[in-house]
């Protein structure tokens, strides 16, 4: 069979598609890296203050994180490649204890008083081989924090089809957790506890022609073990979630405008009775040496079955916790991108905005859902 040539609309649509972060592998690349790259990226998360009339007791203030990644991938031989990925968070703030009622009589947050100062530091090692048609990985990580342990193994492979216009791909994981609250002035609700996580990821991609990709994918996930949260007052969870999802992806190559549109469709739901869907929308805007990528997202759950912002004395299971409640969000962001000889540099900006209004199921909601803004670079050096 005669080997097909790649068009340029084609790649400039793969560029699009992939768009792979300064401190991800390849996963998806069909040949092992041509060069050996190193990647370093800094990331400021800060969440916005709580309304001060929705606040009972504690500080407005909430989470500030430091994030840095760094990234090593290199080619091995002809047909490997070894991935080496660093990341360190350093967080500070306060959250959210339990939501109680004010002298009104209306839902209002405790929250934990004393500023939570913590680190965590993750590393992630992954090997891959690539033969004709695809390529398979494996990859072990390991995390450490003040008050919890992880250790994760992830399985992964793709094959092309004979014509090379289908991809299929699989992932297995399983993740190994341990929690050890800080105990402080008020003790937690256990003091060690055991969490497993086991997943599956099945997906097709389809090049439907020289301008457009498609992608369906289904992933399911179980978890076994301690899935309250030590840090919230009567926090009781289930000690079992099983969730399941389904993502539909789009993308399409613009010869005219030499740029790329990105559409994502997740839709969620798992045995806590928690249903969500995510739309996502990017236009990929290509230049000489660099590309321009605003997107704009929007995310609607339902609330878990045992969520509610007063405890019911006579439920088996009980949280408050606002992540389990039901509310709408919209991101709005922009990456700018600029390759300069064997450099390349990231710059992202992102606003993330929730309201209960904007859920589509209308459901219960919590004082205490969370805004925050996110600034992030990268850059990358190949040789």
């Amino acid at each position: 069979m005669a080997v097909k040539r790649v068009s340029k609309s084609l790649r400039a649509l793969s560029k699009s598609a992939a768009l792979i972060p300064l401190y991800s592998s390849y996963a998806s690349a069909d040949a092992p890296p041509a060069f050996t790259e190193l990647g370093l990226r800094f990331t400021k998360y800060k969440e916005a203050k709580i309304d001060s009339e929705k606040v009972i007791y504690g500080s407005t203030d909430r989470y500030d994180i430091d994030v840095t990644q760094a990234n090593l991938i290199t080619p091995i031989g002809r047909n490997w490649s070894f991935t080496l990925d660093v990341q360190h968070d350093a967080m500070s703030g306060a959250s959210p204890w339990f939501v109680g009622t004010n002298a009104y009589s209306q839902p209002g947050v405790i929250m934990s008083g004393a500023s939570i100062s913590d680190n965590r530091t993750e590393v992630a090692a992954t090997t891959r081989y690539y033969f004709d048609n695809g390529n398979s990985g494996i990859k072990l990580s390991r995390s450490e924090e003040d008050d919890y342990a992880s250790k994760s193994i992830t399985i992964d492979s793709s094959f092309n089809s004979s014509d090379n216009l289908r991809t299929y791909s699989v992932a297995l994981s399983r993740s190994n957790d341990e929690i050890k609250p800080t105990q402080g002035k008020v003790p937690t609700g256990f003091k060690f506890g055991r969490k497993n996580t086991e997943s599956v990821w099945l997906a097709i991609s389809q090049i439907i022609n020289r301008t457009i990709i498609t992608k369906f994918g289904l992933s399911y996930t179980q978890r076994r073990g301690q899935l309250s949260d030590p840090y919230k007052l009567l926090d009781m969870r289930p000690n079992a979630r099983n969730s399941s999802t389904v993502n539909v992806s789009y993308r399409q190559y613009f010869n005219s405008k030499n740029a790329s549109l990105r559409l994502d469709y997740r839709y969620y739901s798992d045995t806590w009775d928690i249903r969500a869907q995510t739309l996502t929308a990017e236009w990929y805007q290509n230049f000489k040496f660099a590309a321009v990528v605003p997107y704009l997202r929007y995310y609607s759950q339902t609330e878990a079955q045992f969520f509610n912002t007063i405890a019911e004395t006579e439920q088996a299971y009980f949280s408050d916790d606002y992540r389990l409640s039901s509310f709408g969000a919209i991101t709005t962001g922009i990456r700018t991108e600029y390759d300069f000889k064997k450099w390349k540099f990231e710059l992202q900006a992102e606003r993330y905005k929730t309201d209960p209004a904007w859920s589509i199921s209308k459901g219960k909601d919590s004082p205490a859902i969370v805004d925050f803004w996110r600034l992030s670079l990268g850059m990358r050096y190949r040789f």
